[in-house]
């Protein structure tokens, strides 16, 4: 299915296709990032920012069109740019896709339903955990909260998933967090615990979530970014921060590892594949034809 995620008709596809093909869902992911979003109540419109709060915030960046490491300024949030955030990136809209399922009755007994979030090292926070993004994160841990009590009767739970950093369309808008990437990826392929998005959400549900040991924090969040947070990964990814710029990046980072996640998530830089032959992406699925 492809359309706003956020509109009451886009649930409304989603729910009839279940009925249709599944029956009822044992798992729901939420995970969506959206610089705006259209409340389907209301008709308003929200925006999301990627901003510090309370103070600008300098630090080292990537261009990741050209390989240069330099510096960038980001200006801190003002007005309502949190609260429009958290309109967007928060977890009203997590609450109302469990509403809408629930109320249609195509959530299993024992359903599970993961949203996920990142915390990351501290050259990241003013960004991140600290900005206009982590004040929506913070509201994701409140509906997480709500939508536990109110899958208590399904025997359900709701969870906040923390995970590692990785090549999406969303971290690669984030000022400052490329960098970090090709520097993490360097240090764990190295250290042999790097993962991609498929093989951490493996973990995530063979090794938390189905196993019968979760292991929350301490505030009750699944983590999956520990092998990222070990101690050991982020001394050695600090170190090279301090030391990292445009003539030793290959050396200390992996650009290259990054570009070429990057790509694949469009479908680029494929072995075997052929880019110059001509396909359709019309595709039909038999269910939705």
């Amino acid at each position: 299915l492809n359309g706003d995620a956020f509109s009451d008709d886009m649930k409304k596809q989603v729910i009839d296709t279940i009925k249709a093909d599944l029956g009822q869902v044992d798992l729901v992911i939420y995970s969506l990032a959206s610089p705006r979003r259209t409340d389907p109540k209301s008709g308003d419109v929200y925006k999301s920012v990627l901003k510090p709060v309370g103070s600008s915030y300098t630090n080292k960046n990537l261009n990741t069109t050209n390989g240069v490491v330099n510096e960038v300024t980001i200006e801190p949030a003002e007005g309502d740019d949190i609260d429009q955030t958290i309109a967007v990136m928060g977890g009203q809209d997590w609450e109302l896709w469990t509403d809408a399922l629930l109320e249609a009755g195509v959530l299993a007994d024992g359903v599970r339903t993961v949203a996920y979030s990142y915390i990351g090292p501290s050259v990241t926070w003013p960004i991140y955990k600290n900005g206009t993004i982590g004040k929506a994160k913070e509201d994701l841990e409140r509906a997480q909260r709500a939508l536990d009590e109110k899958l208590a009767p399904l025997n359900g739970k709701a969870w906040v998933s923390v995970n590692k950093a990785l090549v999406t369309q969303a971290s690669s808008a984030i000022p400052v967090v490329p960098l970090y990437i090709s520097l993490l990826y360097k240090v764990m392929k190295a250290d042999g615990t790097h993962e991609d998005t498929i093989e951490q959400m493996d973990r995530l549900l063979r090794d938390r979530l189905y196993n019968g040991n979760p292991q929350p924090d301490e505030a009750g969040r699944i983590r999956v970014d520990d092998w990222e947070m070990d101690e050991k990964v982020q001394a050695l990814v600090g170190e090279r921060w301090e030391q990292v710029n445009t003539d030793n990046l290959a050396e200390l980072g992996d650009f290259a590892g990054y570009q070429s996640s990057f790509l694949r998530l469009f479908g680029f830089g494929l072995e075997g594949v052929d880019y110059s032959a001509d396909t359709s992406p019309d595709v039909k699925v038999p269910s939705l034809s």
